[in-house]
């Protein structure tokens, strides 16, 4: 039986090359980036306490659930937010998804 595999491509803002992982169902795109040596800050440890982990989703975001108004308040807080704003730590991927996400520039501290 094949079962397709759940990637998230990460275009970073660097310059860096992007790079595509595996993810599996029940990971945040915040745990991938960081279980593959991809610099996402944190501040908050991932629980939606802070805007730090700030991503852009450019493709799969309807597959991830819904955006929370927790959430909502924080990307309101976010450097740059965007119609495609997301939180990393609160994209919690399923089986069979492919997401591509921007990582914007992490040279500030954060709010």
């Amino acid at each position: 039986m094949s079962v397709s595999a759940t990637t998230i491509t990460f275009q970073l803002s660097d310059g860096q090359p992007a790079q595509t992982h595996v993810a599996a169902p029940g990971e945040s795109v915040l745990d991938v980036a960081l279980n593959n040596g991809i610099q996402l800050q944190h501040n908050c440890g991932g629980v939606c306490g802070c805007s730090t982990c700030h991503v852009y989703i450019n493709s799969g975001g309807d597959d991830l659930p819904e955006i929370s108004d927790k959430e909502e308040d924080f990307i309101d807080r976010a450097e740059n937010p965007r119609i495609n704003s997301r939180l990393a730590c609160q994209c919690v991927v399923e089986a069979d998804m492919q997401l591509v996400v921007t990582v914007p520039p992490q040279h500030f501290l954060g709010h």
